[in-house]
């Protein structure tokens, strides 16, 4: 007998909250199969994962070190989801703020330019990945072009003009032939937070942004707009809202926090351009956004959860000696479990009578 899934319309508030939750749970029972598949004690592998880390002061830092970008690049994909946008290329708009932030402390490099060097930077930065952002939003308004195609393809797009540019007229002279450009000047490094680690300004940045978004999401007229246009766009088009303006706005924003977070990344743990300036970060963040629930603070607590399972990942690969897509592994399972779990919250199913003919 056929099955038909029908959408609720009251959808319980418990649901929604259980609903992550229960990703969580599953995803954590499909890894403890994965592991004893391995050959591995699960529980050992658990507390390598997902204990040791928060118990060690150097990586408690590499956690938030690791979470600044995913919060900044999920919080700017929460505006696309919201409007019903799919952009699946923050990857791309990354990369994209990074070479063009990095223009300018390779341009400036050596000059002894002053302090205004990192503003401007971060600015660049933004500006890049939101035009990085704005090809698949005109192309989607202009030719009806599918963006989560156009997004995706762009990502590879930007991923070889960084490789040309940091093996080509971008390459360090002195750099023993490796393909990365020099070191950033201390004007143009993020200033740390500690004497000792890797935790740099840029969590500020990011707890800002998170700030800044929960407000306008949830109490300006920009963040009305947003929810009726993805969630009623019928309704919106009668309210007067712009569909296509609606469009270009949420893609330069998510494409301006991408590549926000790129400049960041570059500027701050990494110091100078290499061929591979992300473990993933731009498709991980589409995990945080949706663990998250689309919200600001939600996504802050979803990415310091999926940075863990980096920083778990590493540890495993040294003490366990585990690949690390394990991770991978462990990532997608948890995006396909929220999805799963969402649709069942959101839908019921029904069976569809046959009908006869005489």
């Amino acid at each position: 007998m056929p099955l038909r899934l029908e959408r609720q319309e009251n959808v319980p508030a418990i649901g929604l909250v259980a609903a992550p939750l229960v990703a969580l749970v599953f995803t954590l029972v499909v890894g403890a199969v994965m592991f004893a598949a391995l050959g591995q004690d699960p529980l050992r592998a658990f507390s390598v994962y997902f204990i040791e880390p928060l118990l060690d002061p150097y990586t408690q830092q590499e956690l938030v070190v690791k979470a600044c970008p995913l919060m900044l690049i999920g919080v700017g994909l929460a505006f696309c989801y919201r409007a019903n946008r799919w952009n699946i290329g923050a990857e791309g708009q990354y990369v994209a703020g990074a070479v063009v932030g990095s223009w300018l402390a390779l341009a400036t490099h050596g000059t002894d330019a002053g302090p205004w060097v990192l503003p401007a930077m971060l600015a660049l930065g933004f500006v890049g990945g939101a035009l990085w952002g704005l090809i698949p939003a005109f192309l989607r308004v202009r030719f009806g072009s599918s963006e989560i195609l156009t997004s995706l393809m762009l990502v590879y797009v930007a991923q070889l003009g960084l490789d040309y540019l940091v093996r080509g007229p971008w390459k360090d002279p002195q750099g023993f032939n490796f393909p990365q450009s020099v070191t950033f000047d201390d004007n143009a490094i993020m200033p740390l937070l500690s004497d000792e680690g890797r935790l740099h300004a840029g969590i500020i940045i990011a707890v800002v942004v998170v700030i800044a978004a929960t407000f306008v999401l949830g109490r300006t007229l920009i963040g009305f707009s947003i929810e009726l246009g993805g969630s009623a766009p019928r309704a919106a088009a009668f309210a007067g809202f712009d569909e296509r303006r609606v469009t270009y706005g949420v893609f330069a924003v998510s494409g301006g926090l991408a590549g926000l977070a790129g400049i960041i990344e570059v500027a701050g743990p990494i110091g100078n351009l290499q061929p591979s300036i992300s473990p993933g970060y731009g498709f991980t963040a589409i995990i945080a956004a949706m663990l998250g629930r689309l919200h600001p603070v939600g996504i802050l607590v979803a990415s310091l959860v999926l940075a863990l399972t980096y920083i778990g990942g590493e540890a495993a690969q040294i003490t366990m000696r585990m690949p690390f897509d394990v991770t991978r592994v462990f990532q997608g399972t948890l995006l396909i479990a929220i999805l799963a779990a969402d649709v069942l919250v959101r839908y019921r199913i029904r069976r569809v009578e046959g009908t006869s003919h005489a």
